[in-house]
């Protein structure tokens, strides 16, 4: 959260070459490849169990690939824990919001800067996240699992962003909410990106996703079968009748 990141001349961020990860011989991810440049966003469309989750929490450091590179910020990180990986500059937003419910919104806040990339940033960090969420300013001693479900994932979202990433992960942020709520994730999201951050978003919500994102990977059995410019995809046919519902 240093403001916005120049793309000019750099290789990418992140890059993932030829993941695979199997659960009891099934495999999740197969062969799959892809990049994410300094300040860029990314998509990740899919059915369910193509292997969208999979694939970030391996990039999290959650799961470890069983075959494939991951290189972020030019250093190999595949076999990192995921502890590791926050202090590198990558966290990981999980599907479900999974706010502390029993502690306020600055607690869970706090425990976004466990980490010691976190901690040296903790006062500018959090002066951040509360402009870039009033709201949560203004409720920051509410307890979290006493909010509506759109304002838990502002928490999750915030506290995450507390960790001072140089890449945040997005997994199903708009499940669950109510559709009003869905427009001002997306603007929050938008908001977010205007820092400079770099993101990958797994959603469920195609449109609005690739409405935000520069670049898209369509998933399917764990292999990326279709990748190209967010708005571009927009008019593949593949993706209209797939997930727009065109």
């Amino acid at each position: 959260m240093k403001g916005i990141v120049s793309t000019a001349c750099e290789g990418p961020l992140l890059e993932v070459r030829n993941l695979c990860f199997g659960y009891q011989g099934a495999m999740a991810v197969n062969d799959l490849s892809l990049t994410v440049a300094p300040g860029e966003a990314i998509a990740l469309l899919g059915a369910n169990g193509a292997g969208k989750s999979t694939t970030v929490k391996i990039i999290a450091g959650v799961l470890q690939p069983q075959q494939g590179k991951i290189r972020f910020a030019g250093e190999d990180v595949t076999a990192f824990p995921s502890y590791r990986i926050v202090e590198r500059g990558i966290t990981l937003v999980p599907e479900g919001r999974l706010v502390f419910p029993r502690l306020s919104v600055l607690e869970n806040l706090q425990m976004g800067a466990y980490a010691n990339r976190g901690k040296a940033q903790y006062s500018a960090n959090l002066s951040r996240v509360f402009e870039l969420f009033p709201r949560l300013a203004e409720r920051q001693t509410q307890l979290a699992g006493s909010m509506s479900g759109g304002e838990q994932q502002m928490v999750a979202i915030a506290r995450g962003l507390m960790s001072d990433p140089r890449l945040i992960i997005l997994d199903e942020p708009s499940l669950g909410l109510m559709p009003k709520m869905v427009s001002h994730l997306f603007q929050l999201i938008r908001t977010v990106l205007d820092t400079g951050v770099s993101l990958i978003l797994v959603e469920q919500n195609a449109h609005q996703a690739l409405e935000v994102v520069q670049r898209a990977y369509v998933l399917e059995k764990g292999h990326v079968t279709i990748e190209g410019a967010g708005r571009h995809l927009l008019s593949n046919e593949i993706v209209r009748k797939s997930f727009l519902g065109l």
